[in-house]
């Protein structure tokens, strides 16, 4: 899709088309010049536009995961949790992120459905267990800056020269941007690296205890309870599980009722960061705080207060 506008309204319009709390805020009117170009690949959206006029943008995607690059004279970047180097493109799959500029700029953006880029990593890592969630918005290194700016660059021209039914290498050109921005961004990845590594498909017993886990998690479920529902002694279940995945069954469904808090947070339900807590199996508020943060970055806190209604 290309399109040229001055029309704010049509522009934030658009952008929130792929990521929905998108927004233009101080938009001077009078100065407003947009040049937009998006395509789509599987699983993931191609974005760059150039827009000329004094605007603040934010960003918070869900389910989503957005990298981009705002390239421009005096641009300022800062996320809730720090501030972002303008120089480098950045990457979030939930912690809000603020731009300000005064002049014109270019917008690169590669936007990511969290389903496929989360089984991508688990392919990467051998973990099927693994939830994937960035934990530093920034690029791991100024060479892995510069590989992802190449790599946009790459795959904006590749579109280009494509046609409707070249299939095989749209998805080829979706999978080189996927895995070189997972590569270039410290993500969960890092931590199951260290793991050995899952050289076959998890066995029957544990994939049905897995999605045991992942439906029955809300409630007070142990591990007894998960053998039990697959027909297994607890230290069979154990050494399955440590076996094909390198993780106990206590650490999946442990994960598993964090992810669940993670959601319940950022539903913006009115109610207090203990009550999910507690809801999701965690007595201890400062235990709780702990490792929600190691898991997602943020305190449990942080997510609530910016998706509070």
């Amino acid at each position: 899709m290309r399109f040229h506008t001055r029309d704010v309204a049509r522009v934030e319009e658009t952008w929130q088309q792929y990521v929905p709390s998108a927004k233009l805020h101080d938009v001077d009117p009078q100065r407003f010049r947009f040049d937009w170009h998006s395509e789509v690949l599987p699983g993931m959206s191609v974005v760059r536009y150039d827009l000329a006029a004094r605007v603040h943008s934010t960003a918070e995607p869900q389910d989503q995961f957005l990298a981009c690059r705002v390239d421009g004279a005096g641009v300022r970047l800062h996320s809730d949790r720090s501030d972002l180097d303008p120089a480098r493109p950045w990457l979030t799959d939930g912690p809000r992120v603020h731009a300000h500029w005064d002049e014109s700029v270019r917008v690169t953006a590669l936007i990511f459905d969290r389903e496929p880029l989360e089984q991508l990593g688990r392919r990467i890592t051998g973990d099927d267990t693994m939830a994937l969630h960035v934990t530093d918005l920034s690029p791991s290194t100024a060479a892995a800056a510069a590989a992802w700016d190449r790599m946009f660059d790459y795959v904006e021209r590749s579109i280009q020269e494509l046609e409707d039914g070249d299939v095989l290498l749209r998805a080829e050109l979706a999978r080189h941007a996927a895995t070189t921005t997972l590569s270039s961004f410290s993500t969960t990845i890092l931590s199951r690296r260290s793991r050995s590594p899952q050289t076959a498909p998890a066995p029957a017993t544990v994939r049905r205890a897995l999605a045991y886990i992942a439906e029955n998690a809300h409630r007070p479920i142990t591990i007894d309870d998960v053998a039990a529902s697959v027909h297994i002694s607890t230290r069979g279940l154990q050494y399955a599980f440590r076996r094909a995945l390198d993780v106990t069954p206590a650490e999946c469904l442990r994960q598993a009722r964090l992810d669940g808090a993670h959601r319940e947070l950022r539903s913006g339900v009115p109610t207090t960061v203990a009550a999910i807590a507690r809801r999701w199996g965690f007595a201890h508020p400062s235990r709780f705080a702990a490792a929600y943060r190691e898991a997602f970055g943020v305190l449990p806190s942080v997510t609530a207060g910016k998706h509070r209604r």
